[in-house]
This record gives C-alpha cells, sequence and structure tokens, in this order.
C-alpha cells in the first residue's frame, strides 16, 4: 500500500516531466518559426506612401500586399492627385510619393533631393470609346481605317469648328446634339488631363513640345475649349473611366483614359466593359511613367521591390501596366488570350513641370 504523501510526490515528478515536455515542444516549435524560414515575419515595418489615384487598385491586391509583407513591410498608401503629390500634401507623413508623372517626380526632386527615383512601370494615354464612335470617327478622317489610331490634329479640327455629333455625315448611330470633345478630367487636380494638355499643345505647337511662355501663350487659344466646352470634369481618371463604364455611350463617347485602366478590366476575373467597347491610341501620345521618389530608406526599398521582384512586376502586367522590361506584360496577355497592344511609335514628351504649370494657371489653375 502506498502511502498518501508518496502519491503526492509521484503526482508533482509527473507534473514536472509534462511541464519538460511541453517546454521542449514549444521551443522546437519557435526554433522551426525562426530559424526554419516557413512563416511570415511577425514584426513588419510599416511604410507610407502617397500615390496616383490610378495605382490604388494595384496597392490594395491582396497579392502585393503579400509580397511587400514577406519582405518585412507593411504598405500604406493615400490616393492623392499628382499635381497635389508635387505641391500641397505634407510629405514629411510619408516614406515615399509616386505620382503618375515625370513632370510631377521632377518637381518632388527639386523639393526633396533622393539618391535614386524608381520608374517601374507606365502606361500610355488612350482613348476608350465604342464601335460605333469608331466607325464614325473613320468617316470623319481621325480614325485611320482599320487601325486603333486616333489622329490628334484631325480631331483638333473638328473640335476648333465646334463639330456636333449629328453634323458628321451620315451620322444615324450617334446623332447627338453636342459637341466633339474628348471627355477629360479637371486640369486642376488629375495628371491625365496634364497628360491631355501635354498631347494637343504639342499638336497645336507644329508638332514640338511647348517649352517657353511664349509657346505656352500661343496654343492656350486653341487649347482652352477643349476643357471648357466639355461642363463638369470630374477629379480623377477612376471616376472618368467607371462613367464611361456604367453610363455608356450617351454620357461619354470617348474618354481619355490610362492604358492601364481598360487593360486591368479586361484582364478582371469578372470583366464590365461593354461588347462594343474599343480602345484608340492618340497620335501623338504621351506614356504616363510612374516614377516613385523615395522620402525615407523605407520609400526606396519599395521602389527597389517594384522595380526587380518578379511577382510585383507580373502584377503589375496584371493590373495593365508596362513594365520596363515589355516580356511580362506581353505574356500575361497571351495567357488570358488577348492582342497585344499595338506598338506606339509616335510618342512625344511632355512639357516640363514649370510649363505645364504656366498652361495649367492660363486654365484657372491655382497650386
Amino acid at each position: 500500500m502506498t502511502a498518501p504523501g508518496g502519491r503526492r510526490s509521484g503526482r508533482r515528478v509527473l507534473s514536472w516531466l509534462l511541464a519538460l515536455a511541453l517546454l521542449v515542444v514549444v521551443g522546437v516549435v519557435v526554433f522551426r518559426d525562426i530559424g526554419g524560414g516557413e512563416s511570415e515575419p511577425t514584426a513588419l515595418t510599416t511604410v507610407t506612401g502617397v500615390i496616383g489615384s490610378e495605382k490604388s487598385a494595384f496597392f490594395a491586391d491582396q497579392r502585393v500586399l503579400d509580397v511587400f509583407r514577406a519582405n518585412g513591410l507593411e504598405v500604406r498608401v493615400d490616393p492623392a492627385g499628382s499635381r497635389q503629390i508635387a505641391t500641397t500634401v505634407r510629405l514629411d507623413d510619408y516614406d515615399f510619393a509616386f505620382p503618375s508623372s515625370s513632370p510631377a517626380a521632377d518637381k518632388l526632386l527639386a523639393e526633396r533631393p533622393a539618391a535614386r527615383t524608381y520608374a517601374p512601370f507606365s502606361s500610355p494615354m488612350a482613348v476608350a470609346t465604342f464601335a460605333p464612335i469608331v466607325d464614325l470617327l473613320t468617316q470623319a478622317g481621325v480614325v485611320s481605317p482599320g487601325t486603333t489610331t486616333f489622329d490628334v490634329h484631325r480631331y483638333l479640327a473638328l473640335a476648333a469648328a465646334d463639330t456636333r455629333w449629328d453634323q458628321l455625315p451620315g451620322n444615324t448611330a450617334f446623332p447627338a446634339r453636342k459637341n466633339v470633345l474628348l471627355s477629360t478630367t479637371a486640369p486642376c487636380q488629375s495628371n491625365s488631363a496634364a497628360m491631355y494638355l501635354g498631347i494637343a499643345s504639342y499638336a497645336a505647337d507644329a508638332d514640338s513640345v511647348v517649352a517657353d511662355p511664349a509657346a505656352a501663350a500661343a496654343v492656350m487659344p486653341a487649347i482652352r475649349p477643349l476643357f471648357r466646352d466639355q461642363g463638369y470634369l470630374p477629379p480623377t481618371t477612376e471616376v472618368l473611366f467607371e462613367d464611361y463604364l456604367s453610363a455608356g455611350m450617351g454620357r461619354v463617347p470617348m474618354a481619355l483614359v490610362y492604358e492601364a485602366q481598360y487593360l486591368a478590366e479586361a484582364l478582371s476575373a469578372d470583366p464590365v466593359l461593354p461588347a462594343d467597347a474599343r480602345l484608340l491610341y492618340p497620335s501623338p501620345t504621351i506614356f504616363s511613367r510612374h516614377t516613385l521618389v523615395p522620402l525615407t530608406p523605407e520609400g526606396d526599398r519599395i521602389g527597389a521591390l517594384l522595380t526587380t521582384d518578379p511577382q510585383l512586376i507580373a502584377l503589375a502586367a496584371e493590373h495593365g501596366f508596362r513594365p520596363t522590361d515589355p516580356r511580362p506584360f506581353a505574356e500575361m496577355l497571351r495567357n488570358r488570350g488577348l492582342p497585344e497592344p499595338p506598338a506606339l511609335v509616335d510618342v512625344v514628351e511632355p512639357p516640363s513641370y514649370d510649363t505645364l504649370e504656366s498652361m495649367l494657371t492660363s486654365l484657372g489653375c491655382t497650386p
């Protein structure tokens, strides 16, 4: 017969053995997490950025966030217009600024010098429209037959003559009593409208980049009606593209957008592009080069990852952006059964930031 004290002693020994075994198990798990590289880092560095609004969907993509987290970074972004980023946004609150154009990035660099910048992807300006509109523009000589080329010079001639859609010869598909005008965003807020200003001013300046105040003053009489006569102008290309998708041809017969927006919708799991949706390319056009300006070492890490990480490059292509290396973009489109966009040769540079600002001021914009 075992004494009560012996039973208590045995239970204590058993408790110690169980506790020791539990410590061993926990130690193995902790060692595996730390040394085995099989789990996500528990300590993430938060990195904040201010970005052009058209990149919001990319930075909200969980797969993009997971790549950053796998590299120890928790990325949080706020959208803003590229002009706002360059002029009014308080940059001290951020680790990086990511406007949608090189002129805005140049303005940032003048005030916040950085050792280097990153341009991981770009997107040409394009015209989202509809098949009946393409047919009408082809008959009017704005679109070259059988192509996706939108002749800016011929379009400007129609606009200068205050041509209405119902005045186009043989127009029974869209006899609207409103002027033939590209729908754009508000130039005082949106980068895409500033790029349109660059395109239109180049054509109006005898195919030359507007480079001084005299040239800017000379082209503005032809440029102002392109914006003024539209009426209300949405603040961002996101809003404009949503209007194109939801309101259709009656309200937005043709809209100046980023190619990336149209392609991202076509590549989405549940695209809502109309069956007769079409994409045209202005000739000349401008590439909007999305340029990241690091403001801290953590922001520099974001730029480096966006430029070099294969997963992020592939995801940027899936969101419609053209990476620096064209191969992932072409491969992604092939894999989805979509035609590769045309190689664009009639591409011009935007005016400098100061020249753009002088033209925007002439349109009534204030810093």
